[in-house]
C-alpha cells in the first residue's frame, strides 16, 4: 500500500506531455497542470486551444500563471526523493555487496570490469584517485563478473562478433572467428543504446498515449455518469408527472360517481319525503273515516259523509321509480384523458430524443461507383432518382446491376452517426443502412440476415420494416423526411419521422462486425409518379 501510495504522490507531479517532473508548472481553466513551456509549445503548433487531458476548447488563448503553491509542492518532493537515497546503504536481499568490506558488507555502487569486484562509495575511492586504476572500465553493480570473462580463453570479453552476434575476447577472432567481421563492446553497445534510446522515446510516447487515453476514458465515465444523471431526472419528471395525472384522474373519477349517486340519494329523499307526507294525511284521514264509521249518531254520520266519502287528493305513484345512475364511460374518458397526458410526455420525449441524436449528424454523399445505371445522382451527391434509361458505366464490382441501389461514400465502424433524407412527394422509397458486403449484383434480398436495415414505402401508404419477417408499419402521418441514427457498439438502427419527431421503427440487438454504408433505393420512376428524387437534407 505505501508502495502504491508513493507512486501515486510522485505520478501527481508529473506533467502528461512531457512524462517528466513539472518544470514551472501552470493551470489552465479546466483545472490541469502542465509545464509552462510544454503547454505553451503545444499550443504554438495547434490551430485550436484544447486541454490536452480533457479536450475542453478555450475561444482565446488562456494567460496561464505560475502555480506559485504547485511548484513548491513539486520541489519538496524532489528534495526528499534525494535525502532518502544520499547515505550509504547497506547491502541487502537483491543488492550486489561490496566485494572489500568485511563484516557487514555495504551496497556496492560501481564494479571494475578489470578487477572483476564490486565496490561500496569507500572502497571505490582508490578507483576515483590512482590514476593506474582511473584507466579501468567502472559501470553499475553486477553480480557474477565472472561471466564477463571468454568461458574458452578466460579473457575479458572485449569484441563482439557481428557474424555470430555475441561477444569475444580477443583471441577469439585469432583463433575461431578467424573470418568473422568483429567491432569494440564500446561501438556495439553505443550502437545498442542508441537503438535503445529510440525503443524508450517510443515506449514513452506510448506511456503518454495511455495517460491520456486513461485520462480520456475517465472523461468518457463523466460524460456517461453526467448523460444518466439527465435521463434519471428526465425520467423521474415523467413518472411524477403521469403518477400526479393518475392520482389527479382517479380523484376527479371518484368525485364524478360520488355525485351522481349524491345526486341520485337526493331524489330518492324527496321522494320518501313526499311520500311520508301523503302517508300522514291519509293516516289521518283513515282516523276519521274509522271513527264516522263506529259512530251512533246518524245525523252526525250523514252530515259527515260528503267530506270523507273520497280519500284525499294523492300524487300517482305509479310511474314513478328511482333509476340507478348510468356510470359507462367514466372510466373510459378518464383512461382518455391519462392517455392523452401520456402521449403529450412521449412526444415531449421523442422530440428531445430526435435532438439529442441529430448532434451525431454526419456529412453523408452518394458514391458514384455503386450506383445502379438507371440511377441519376446530382453533381453534388445530394440527390438521386431513377432516369428510366440505363447509363453505359463499367461493370465494376460495387456497382449494383439490378436493384436501383446505391450507397454512401462515407462507412462507419464505431460510433453513433445520423442523416436525414426528404421523402416528399414519393410513393416508393427504402432507406437505411447496409453493412460493406452487401450482395450487389441481382436481386438483393432485404432483411438483417442479408445485411442490410431498411424501412421501405410501397403504393404511396404502405410502409414496412424490412426485417424478418417484416413489419407493417401504423403510421399517423407520412414522413416527409426520414433520419436515420445507428449506434454501432449498441447494436440500434433507428428510423423518425423528422417532422412529427416520432419514433418511426427501431432494430435493436444488431450485430455489426464490418463497416456500415448509409444505403438508399429511389425505386422506379413509375411513368412519373415516383419521379421525385430523394435528397440527402442538412440536419438543423
Amino acid at each position: 500500500m505505501a508502495a502504491a501510495s508513493n507512486l501515486q504522490s510522485e505520478d501527481q507531479f508529473l506533467c502528461s506531455i512531457c512524462l517528466d517532473v513539472f518544470t514551472d508548472p501552470v493551470s489552465t481553466p479546466c483545472g490541469h497542470n502542465f509545464c509552462k513551456n510544454c503547454i505553451t509549445e503545444h499550443w504554438n503548433t495547434s490551430y485550436r486551444y484544447l486541454c490536452p487531458l480533457c479536450k475542453q476548447a478555450f475561444s482565446i488563448r488562456p494567460d496561464l500563471r505560475v502555480n506559485t503553491l504547485f511548484s513548491e509542492m513539486v520541489v519538496q518532493s524532489a528534495q526528499q526523493k534525494a535525502s532518502s537515497s544520499s547515505s550509504e546503504q547497506v547491502s541487502k536481499p537483491g543488492d550486489v555487496p561490496c566485494d572489500v568490506c568485511t563484516g557487514t558488507k555495504l551496497k556496492a555502487l560501481k564494479s571494475c570490469l578489470m578487477c572483476l569486484a564490486s565496490y561500496c562509495e569507500t572502497h571505490l575511492e582508490p578507483h576515483l584517485t590512482a590514476s593506474r586504476l582511473k584507466r579501468h572500465q567502472l559501470i553499475d553493480p553486477v553480480e557474477n563478473l565472472e561471466d564477463r570473462m571468454c568461458a574458452k580463453h578466460d579473457k575479458p570479453l572485449e569484441l563482439f562478433c557481428k557474424t555470430d552476434q555475441t561477444c569475444v575476447c580477443m583471441l577469439c577472432p585469432v583463433l575461431d572467428h578467424k573470418t568473422h567481421e568483429f567491432i569494440p563492446l564500446k561501438e556495439e553497445s553505443e550502437r545498442k543504446k542508441a537503438r535503445l534510446g529510440k525503443t524508450e522515446a517510443e515506449i514513452q510516447q506510448m506511456i503518454q498515449k495511455r495517460r491520456l487515453k486513461i485520462q480520456e476514458i475517465k472523461h468518457s465515465v463523466d460524460l456517461s455518469e453526467e448523460d444518466a444523471d439527465r435521463e434519471i431526472a428526465e425520467g423521474v419528471r415523467v413518472f411524477t408527472v403521469l403518477k400526479k395525472s393518475v392520482e389527479r384522474g382517479q380523484a376527479n373519477l371518484i368525485d364524478t360517481i360520488k355525485k351522481k349517486q349524491k345526486t341520485t340519494e337526493k331524489q330518492a329523499e324527496a321522494f320518501i319525503k313526499e311520500l311520508e307526507q301523503e302517508i300522514s294525511e291519509l293516516t289521518k284521514t283513515r282516523a276519521e273515516v274509522g271513527q264516522l264509521k263506529r259512530s251512533e249518531d246518524h245525523l252526525h254520520i250523514l252530515k259527515s259523509f260528503p267530506s270523507v266519502k273520497v280519500a284525499p287528493p294523492t300524487k300517482d305513484w305509479t310511474e314513478v321509480s328511482v333509476r340507478p345512475p348510468s356510470y359507462e364511460g367514466i372510466v373510459v374518458k378518464a383512461v382518455n384523458q391519462l392517455e392523452e397526458t401520456l402521449s403529450k410526455e412521449k412526444k415531449k420525449l421523442a422530440q428531445a430524443e430526435l435532438k439529442r441524436v441529430q448532434q451525431y449528424a454526419v456529412d453523408v454523399t452518394l458514391d458514384p461507383d455503386t450506383a445502379n445505371p438507371f440511377l441519376i445522382l446530382s453533381d453534388d451527391g445530394k440527390q438521386l432518382n431513377d432516369g428510366d434509361v440505363k447509363k453505359n458505366l463499367p461493370d465494376n464490382p460495387e456497382r449494383f446491376s439490378d436493384s436501383s441501389c446505391v450507397l454512401g461514400k462515407q462507412s462507419f465502424s464505431s460510433g453513433r452517426f445520423y442523416f436525414e433524407v426528404q421523402v416528399k412527394r414519393k410513393t416508393d422509397w427504402t432507406l437505411g443502412v447496409a453493412r460493406e458486403s452487401i450482395k450487389r449484383k441481382g436481386n438483393i434480398p432485404l432483411s438483417p440476415e442479408d445485411g442490410n436495415w431498411t424501412i421501405w414505402l410501397r403504393n404511396g401508404n404502405e410502409y414496412k420494416a424490412n426485417a424478418c419477417p417484416k413489419v407493417g408499419l401504423s403510421l399517423k402521418s407520412q414522413p416527409q423526411k426520414v433520419g436515420v441514427f445507428v449506434d454501432y457498439e449498441e447494436g440500434l438502427v433507428y428510423f423518425y419521422d423528422v417532422d412529427a419527431a416520432a419514433l418511426v421503427y427501431s432494430f435493436t440487438g444488431c450485430s455489426f462486425t464490418e463497416k456500415l454504408l448509409p444505403y438508399f433505393n429511389p425505386c422506379n420512376n413509375d411513368g412519373g409518379e415516383n419521379s421525385a428524387p430523394l435528397i440527402i437534407c442538412p440536419v438543423k
